[in-house]
């Protein structure tokens, strides 16, 4: 009733007075005031820096936006809001409202024209971002840097990542389940910085002595510290407002985790910096989208692609920010699709542009980061079991490198059988029994990932107990079908099985070593065939693809992948399956090949390309992945106990006497975090109805709700795909794994009450005080969250004296959880 009576009045007003100068309809005797968004390029940035909202009287821009009957885009958001056709409401369309405030501001401007801000003013405010975006930076370093020698000895996963580090100084071959960028970016970092690679990291606590870590722990806190100022100008160009972006950088800043995680040689901050960069990088190419193809447009999008490919390079849960940067192309594209003004050559330029840039670009550069991969770990290492007989050819110091042995396989040779399932490794014995109640108490066969003596195997007719490697005998080879006994070399045992069941896998029956001095009985018989030849065929050494069948009870040697427990020393079972369907588990292949009577052939020809390469060692991560156990003493959690903060990590230390270092999140930061998201989706959603059921928002209001569900939207968005995938994981778990979702939520937090504030700050504007409510909202934030830091902060830094169970800590008062366990 209130909108027609209006456009009623409107209109009657309309006819009583002269036409506009340009023909476009009456002139309008007062001013109006001018629809207003937050957060738009166009917006004079003055005003967000006092907190205020701006009430400009005309922009230029904006009356040509209006006039095409556009929606001005929120900064970041790229075409998601340009393109929006407009649609009636119960106030009347977008557009026309729009051209009668057009027509209204351009009269009273005529009367009243306003001064543009001085060049001197606009150096100012330029200084002040600069000024602020460096106080937070040098905030961000500080607090990282500060202590970063302590401990002097390692912590936690340090074993691992600088024993990688240390292999890649000395170039010698590792198998690991991520990717390798990570791990070369720190070896690299401690050759420049001096370390020679001598150091063992055998386990942690262990101290680093003379040699120099000081520029593995740097390169990662250098990088841990950037994730303040790329999270920063992130939530700035998504919001266009400096509070916010300073209260997001706060609670980054001061949080106890995000700090802990960056003093040490770990992945976890390499793979949040690129995650964040190509963030940054995103939103920065969608406020470019008014300039397709400009210097800048290339500059951001380009930089997307190679963001995309270190986050990629360092663990494959990089996944998540390409799925999220994929998202928003996607999106870009349907709405460029949409405009029709646009011919479908410029569409395909767009496309083209994306597949390079996004596709191309970072799909060269991750497999240029295997290329360096394998060329630097050219020495053989303890990865080396963990793949395929071919590709340890290509390892100098392997013994199958540059190697020449007997081609043909024959009775009398002494052998070492590896399994083709990746990360399996090869037939093994030792001299333990398996234990009481565990089947036949007989000696344990497993498979190995190492070489080792106890992997040789000497190849026997089942039928004579003649030594074939007798000078006088003639050679006699193995062929397809022969019924064969395997001796165990270093025990003299046979491989044998029988109908009792395994250790761990059911309906499968169990294998061991049987027998004395090779006697045994027809339970130690297996034939050996060639998968896809014909009887009678020699069997080739590394070529020959063979199944071990047991004479007796007809069932198939494979190994289940289970790791035994502790009494098999965490090796892999070896069964004997019924089931004779051929899989991968149960295909062997002959590596390893003494016999002094044979010509020996070189083993050149076996070396794989790189792409056999490529997609081996990406099988065995992926598998290596999935396999991942628990260390001794150590707490794994569950995806639901991250946000709420529930349990932390011990990164050093257990007792009152050593130098404690505790990984928890800031539990005021974190438990806002929480409150925000909840937040938001309760206020993104009561904005998101009324925008679509075409309510009438006052300016301001609908301004920010833009903001709102463009910016915020994304940032929730970011946290869902780092967050949820991980409940659908069946790997093992750590609280670390939350933490680039941590990133985005800390973002969403900053963004959404800045606007909430601002909300407050426009319904009071009735008070006196109504100007001070966003600032003081935002102080008492900032301030909050500083000094919940200084009551944490031990936690990151190191702690000494009495455990927090103890009333005589200094940190009893502040273990709010009986979970958290410093």
């Amino acid at each position: 009733m209130l909108c027609a009576t209006s456009r009623l009045l409107a209109a009657r007003a309309a006819s009583a007075l002269p036409a506009h100068p340009r023909g476009r309809g009456p002139a309008p005797r007062s001013r109006r005031r001018e629809l207003h968004f937050p957060g738009h390029p166009e917006l004079p940035p003055g005003d967000f820096l006092a907190g205020r909202f701006a009430r400009p009287s005309v922009l230029a821009g904006r009356r040509a936006i209006l006039r095409r009957g556009r929606m001005p885009p929120a900064a970041g958001g790229g075409l998601a809001g340009s393109e929006l056709r407009p649609r009636r409401s119960r106030c009347g369309s977008r557009a026309a409202r729009a051209a009668g405030r057009d027509g209204a501001t351009e009269a009273a401007t005529a009367r009243s024209p306003k001064r543009p801000a001085p060049p001197s003013s606009r150096r100012f405010e330029a200084a002040g971002r600069w000024a602020l975006l460096a106080l937070v930076t040098l905030t961000s370093f500080a607090t990282r840097f500060h202590r970063l020698d302590q401990p002097p000895h390692i912590c936690w996963d340090e074993t691992h990542f600088g024993k990688m580090g240390s292999y890649y100084i000395n170039r010698t071959f590792f198998f690991d389940v991520h990717p390798p960028l990570g791990k070369m970016l720190i070896g690299l970092a401690g050759y420049l910085s001096g370390y020679d690679g001598s150091f063992l990291f055998q386990k942690p606590g262990d101290n680093y002595e003379h040699h120099s870590y000081m520029g593995m722990r740097g390169f990662c806190a250098f990088l841990g510290s950037m994730l303040i100022p790329l999270a920063y100008l992130t939530v700035l160009e998504l919001s266009r407002s400096l509070p916010a972006a300073l209260l997001t950088a706060a609670l980054l800043t001061f949080d106890t985790g995000c700090l802990t995680l960056s003093q040490y040689i770990l992945l976890d901050p390499i793979l949040m910096f690129f995650i964040m960069a190509a963030m940054l990088s995103m939103v920065k190419y969608n406020a470019c989208a008014s300039r397709p193809f400009s210097a800048p447009w290339w500059f951001w999008l380009s930089l997307t692609g190679i963001n995309l490919a270190g986050a990629l390079g360092v663990k494959f849960v990089g996944l998540f920010i390409i799925l999220q940067v994929g998202w928003n192309t996607l999106s870009d594209l349907w709405h460029l699709f949409g405009d029709l003004s646009l011919s479908m050559v410029t569409l395909g330029k767009h496309l083209t542009a994306r597949i390079l840039c996004l596709i191309v670009l970072p799909l060269a550069l991750y497999i240029a980061t295997y290329a360096v991969h394998f060329m630097v770990l050219n020495k053989s290492g303890p990865g080396d079991g963990f793949f395929s007989s071919a590709f340890q050819a290509r390892l100098s110091g392997n013994n199958l490198h540059n190697a020449s042995i007997p081609e043909h396989l024959a009775y009398g040779s002494v052998i070492t059988v590896k399994n083709l399932r990746m990360a399996i490794g090869y037939l093994h014995s030792h001299r333990h029994f398996y234990p009481e109640g565990i089947g036949a108490r007989q000696q344990q066969v497993t498979t190995y990932l190492h070489k080792d003596y106890n992997n040789l195997w000497i190849i026997k007719k089942h039928n004579s107990n003649s030594d074939p490697l007798d000078p006088s005998l003639p050679v006699e080879f193995v062929r397809h079908g022969d019924i064969i006994r395997l001796e165990h070399k270093e025990t003299s045992r046979n491989l044998h099985s029988h109908y009792h069941e395994a250790p761990l896998t059911r309906k499968h029956y169990q294998v061991t070593g049987y027998g004395i001095n090779g006697s045994g009985d027809s339970n130690d018989f297996w034939r050996i065939e060639v998968i896809n030849r014909k009887f009678g065929n020699r069997i080739k050494v590394l070529r020959s693809r063979i199944r071990l069948i047991h004479l007796v009870t007809g069932c198939v040697l494979g190994s289940s992948g289970k790791v035994l427990p502790k009494w098999g020393w965490e090796q892999l079972e070896v069964t004997c399956t019924p089931y004779l369907k051929e899989t991968l588990s149960s295909i062997w292949n002959v590596e390893d090949h003494i016999n002094p009577k044979l010509p020996n052939i070189s083993l050149e020809v076996l070396q794989p390309s790189f792409p056999e390469i490529m997609l081996e060692s990406h099988m065995v991560m992926i598998r290596g992945n999935n396999g991942l156990k628990p260390k001794d003493n150590e707490f794994t959690s569950k995806p639901w106990h991250w946000p709420i903060n529930f349990q932390g990590l011990r990164f050093s230390g257990v007792n009152d006497t050593d130098f404690r270092v505790y990984l928890l999140g800031n539990p005021v930061v974190w438990w806002l975090n929480l409150l925000s998201i909840a937040l938001y989706v309760l206020s993104a959603s009561v904005f998101a109805v009324a925008v679509q059921r075409g309510a009438c928002l006052p300016a301001e209001v609908e301004g920010l709700s833009q903001v709102l569900l463009r910016g915020g939207g994304q940032l929730l968005f970011g946290w869902m795909m780092h967050y949820f995938p991980f409940f659908l994981m069946g790997r093992v778990l750590y609280f670390h794994h939350y933490f680039p979702a941590m990133l985005f939520s800390s973002m969403l937090t900053g963004l959404l009450w800045d606007t909430l504030l601002q909300l407050c700050a426009w319904s009071l504007a009735s008070y006196p005080l109504a100007r001070c409510v966003h600032a003081l909202g935002i102080l008492s934030l900032l301030l909050g969250t500083a000094y919940s830091f200084y009551l944490f902060h031990p936690l990151a830094y190191g702690m000494v004296g009495p455990l927090a169970q103890d009333p005589r800590s200094p940190m009893a008062g502040l273990r709010w959880l009986e979970s958290w366990d410093f």
